[in-house]
């Protein structure tokens, strides 16, 4: 099982902040560090000192770090035109030396758009622009270098594009889809992603929505392997005071994250619990850290937990 620390930003963090816990887990030995892209608060707090841009902070990253792999879980569909975001993407990718996993989703926060004036269509455009954006940002990549994109679709159009820059990582960079829709969510991985996230689940419910990403693979005759993750929160302690401690520092308790999936208790309960996640079929988990910080959170998950799996 890989490890990746996953981070909210929009709750309140500084690119210091993330910095510090982006180096952590290099430190650590993680898989990645992963952060959401959002530009708004979920829930109470004033959220200072504001949003941070998530393609901005992994360009930072991507020369404030030297091994650990970056990306976004997941990127939204209705930020940015495709074009522009395949650009970015691509620029971090070489400014990393290859480290970057990009992750688009269709977008599903209505607030952060209305406080930022981005247009929020009905979800079934949504899923359709972010099918057109993965069908183009994978498009301009694959292009052969000295020759032309073209895309005609019902929401974008691309003419006679020199399809560059290229992404550094060979075949191509991974691309992340994720979510718990029975349809077009397990096509649109089955047909783009190299990586299936299930995000924040029961674990028993995991199976299934994997098995309709391979049933998807499957029918649309498709060979290669397909990685397949989750994403859960994290509160671990070396006792159950400091697991209590650190649940009220997040404002939530151990028991209903532990019922919803999360990687709650002592080191020994977070190992049994990540081997139900490797039982489930996932091989990379996402760990959801929401005090930034709490470094030696960080640090006890990495001398403690991970050894252990």
């Amino acid at each position: 099982m890989r490890l990746v620390i996953f981070t909210e930003p929009q709750q309140g963090a500084s690119h210091d902040d993330l910095l510090r816990v982006a180096k952590a887990a290099e430190d650590g030995g993680f898989d990645g560090f992963f952060r959401s892209d959002h530009y708004l608060r979920m829930g109470d707090g004033s959220g200072l000192p504001g949003p941070t841009d998530a393609w901005i902070t992994l360009a930072a990253l991507a020369v404030q770090t030297s091994r650990i792999r970056l990306g976004t879980l997941v990127s939204s569909a209705t930020f940015r035109l495709p074009g522009p975001l395949a650009i970015a993407a691509a620029q971090v990718d070489a400014m990393s030396g290859g480290r970057i996993e990009f992750g688009l989703g269709g977008g599903w926060f209505e607030s952060e758009h209305k406080a930022y004036g981005i247009p929020f269509p009905p979800v079934a455009e949504r899923f359709d622009r972010l099918e057109e954006q993965l069908e183009i940002i994978t498009g301009l990549w694959a292009t052969p270098a000295g020759s032309r994109y073209d895309f005609d679709g019902k929401h974008y159009q691309v003419v006679d594009s020199p399809a560059l820059p290229k992404p550094v990582q060979t075949p191509r960079v991974p691309v992340i889809v994720g979510g718990h829709g029975k349809k077009r969510t397990p096509y649109l991985a089955a047909r783009y992603a190299t990586e299936f996230n299930v995000p924040f689940a029961k674990i028993e419910d995991i199976p299934a929505q994997y098995a309709r990403v391979r049933s998807a693979a499957e029918a649309l005759g498709r060979t290669e392997p397909l990685t397949y993750s989750a994403a859960a929160v994290l509160c671990v302690g070396r006792d159950d005071a400091e697991v209590n401690r650190r649940a009220a520092a997040i404002g939530r308790e151990a028991d209903e994250m532990r019922a919803n999936g999360g990687i709650v208790g002592t080191p020994a309960e977070a190992v049994e619990t990540i081997k139900r996640y490797a039982e489930a079929g996932a091989s990379r988990l996402f760990l959801q850290v929401l005090d930034l910080s709490d470094l030696d959170h960080v640090e006890l998950v990495a001398s403690e937990v991970a050894p252990k799996l």
